[in-house]
């Protein structure tokens, strides 16, 4: 039963206790000289003795806190007990389970997300549903967090948000994904988009607790993974679902940063390609270790080699022309 299990690991508890204490007693044995000595080893004894004694009971204190007040049942509106499934066991066995049973909710709370849906169903016609989710992270993607002794913490809002939001808000259903506590994110999101282009806020209590750290998955997410982006600067922050991380370089503050609207051309250029996996071009870039560089560069190459074919096509056409005035000439 459960409460000879408990009565069984205390006995484990005060018997280790007073094992740990017989042997710090024997380690600091000394050769006695005088009788003057024995009575301060005698006080640190009864001090150690006393200091485990407290020890014990403030456990059992505590212990018999939780149970009651985890395991007491539940009552209605009269303070009448309500009658569930351990009201049939001993009632000490009955407060037992409940506070077990408790304690595992509350395990459930910390190490998963706090609903099996994190987003509503997609909207249907005559409504309008983007395409593609961008999935944002806030901290050192849209702001920048700094603390000081004078003013305690402070957040930086990064340049051209606005144009960033507007910019990609009808091709994409734009989401907030952050580690941080909900009460910490949600004016910080107010703040920053004061027209309420962002779609949906999600905060602490919609990530993963594993390895002793907050993750994010997307599994609950309750959309087409091959159509969602996740943008964010942390790659620790994604352990299960990096094939749709494109994870920037953290922002550190820099007002002459315009990485976001490198940002904006690179998540347009998704959407104007109508590609139906976004996943494979993400792939293209987890190699490199700073993607917008990287995606800032071969746009470059395209624009020279789209300019080097249109110069060779003008070239071929004044050819063309010329030799026609040739001919033209001759007749």
């Amino acid at each position: 039963m459960w409460h000879r299990n408990i009565l069984k690991y205390s006995q484990i508890y005060f018997n280790v206790l007073r094992f740990s204490s017989k042997v710090s007693d024997a380690g600091n044995k000394k050769p006695v000289k005088g009788l003057d000595e024995k009575i301060p080893k005698r006080k640190s004894r009864g001090r150690s003795q006393l200091v485990y004694l407290l020890s014990a009971l403030s456990f059992t204190c505590l212990s018999a806190y939780i149970i009651i007040s985890l395991g007491a049942p539940e009552e209605d509106d009269d303070g009448i007990p309500i009658r569930d499934e351990f009201c049939q066991y001993h009632p000490i066995d009955a407060y037992l389970l409940r506070t077990y049973r408790e304690l595992c909710y509350y395990r459930r709370l910390l190490k998963e997300p706090s609903t099996e849906k994190l987003l509503p169903d997609p909207l249907k016609e005559p409504y309008i549903q983007p395409k593609y989710t961008l999935v944002l992270e806030l901290n050192e993607v849209l702001v920048h967090s700094e603390w000081t002794h004078a003013s305690g913490m402070k957040y930086k809002k990064r340049p051209l948000i606005e144009q960033f939001l507007e910019s990609v808000k009808d091709h994409y259903e734009i989401i907030i994904f952050t580690q941080e506590p909900g009460m910490i994110a949600f004016p910080l999101v107010e703040a920053i988009d004061p027209q309420n282009v962002i779609a949906f806020k999600l905060a602490r209590d919609s990530t993963k607790f594993t390895g002793g750290r907050y993750v994010k998955t997307l599994c609950n997410l309750n959309r087409n993974l091959s159509k969602v982006i996740c943008v964010d600067s942390n790659k620790d922050n994604f352990l299960f679902d990096n094939e749709n991380l494109f994870c920037m370089q953290p922002w550190g503050g820099d007002d002459k940063d315009t990485s976001l609207l490198d940002l904006v051309g690179f998540l347009k250029a998704i959407a104007d390609n109508d590609v139906d996996d976004v996943r494979e071009v993400l792939r293209v870039y987890r190699k490199y270790e700073d993607p917008i560089a990287a995606f800032r560069e071969n746009q470059r190459k395209m624009i020279d080699k789209l300019e080097k074919e249109a110069e060779v096509e003008r070239r071929q056409k004044e050819k063309e022309a010329r030799w026609s005035n040739f001919f033209k000439l001759c007749k």
